[in-house]
């Protein structure tokens, strides 16, 4: 645990996150940026700060921001990665960056496409908004692990 950490418990972060979301969906940039900068340097390796941040972006009518400010986000490959990317494709697709999008949201799926465990966040997500999988929303835009 680090010594940030130790300042915050999971709830506050959890509480934190809920907040930050609510500023994000309403578009509330410089709230969201400030609790989402300070949740992302509390949990790097995770993708809910990066996904917080890129929210408020779109919802502010900057989808290519977002795309761009999600692109410069490095985190290990796996879940975490697959989801910030599958944001990213959706931030590409409201750039009206299609080609683009639809490149990067099968590059999410391609390596699920024989998998027997189940699909994580992110490549549910991509297979939305490629059209394929319109079956479960994913839970990541509505909650976020902490």
């Amino acid at each position: 645990m680090t010594a940030e950490s130790a300042l915050l418990g999971s709830d506050d972060i959890r509480l934190l996150t809920e907040i930050g979301f609510l500023a994000a969906g309403r578009g509330e940039l410089a709230r969201a940026e400030a609790i989402f900068g300070a949740l992302a340097l509390l949990r790097p390796q995770r993708a809910f700060a990066h996904v917080g941040i890129a929210l408020a972006l779109m919802n502010r009518g900057r989808p290519g921001e977002a795309a761009a400010r999600t692109e410069r986000v490095q985190l290990p490959a796996g879940p975490e990665r697959e989801l910030l990317a599958a944001v990213r494709g959706l931030a590409l697709q409201l750039d009206r960056r299609n080609a683009e999008a639809t490149r990067l949201l099968q590059s999410v799926v391609h390596p699920h496409a024989n998998a027997r465990e189940p699909a994580s966040d992110g490549v549910r997500l991509a297979r939305r908004l490629l059209g394929e999988d319109v079956s479960a929303a994913p839970a990541a835009l509505a909650t976020a692990p902490v």
